[in-house]
């Protein structure tokens, strides 16, 4: 088996909300948009009449897809970090501070940029449904 990344999915209750803040405020092209339902769509997410929106953006190596799912499912807990099965996602940019700086006001951070003790500059922010991305120096 020959094994590569192709994509990170996140789910999102307004495909087009969150969209404008991954295209708009981290600077994502979008690559491509389009809908799935039928049966067998709704067999693959175990998820009874399932039908959802994708968006697609260009993450570099790897795509990043932006997915609004019908019937919307129940929200889960806010994602913490240390919290097993937490999930973020990671982003490199070449100014930490600028980057953060460039963000909407209504744009919701962790803390201020930080150097960990490795030496490398992160912030984490959350997206407008409160998933977690972490931008880091490169």
């Amino acid at each position: 088996m020959n094994t590569n990344a192709h994509h990170v999915g996140i789910t999102v209750r307004d495909l087009d909300s969150t969209l404008e803040f991954y295209r708009d405020a981290l600077d994502l092209p979008v690559v491509s948009r389009f809908e799935v339902g039928g049966e067998e769509f709704a067999t693959a997410v175990s998820v009874d009449g399932a039908s959802a929106r994708f968006a697609h953006l260009d993450g570099g190596d790897v795509r990043i897809e932006l997915v609004e799912y019908d019937p919307v499912g129940a929200d889960t807990d806010e994602p913490t970090l240390n919290r097993p099965g937490a999930t973020h996602l990671g982003l490199s940019v070449d100014d930490v501070d600028a980057a953060v700086a460039e963000l909407p006001s209504d744009a919701e951070t962790l803390s201020e940029p930080q150097t960990t003790e490795s030496g490398t500059r992160i912030a984490f922010v959350r997206d407008p449904e409160g998933n977690l991305v972490e931008l880091l120096e490169t």
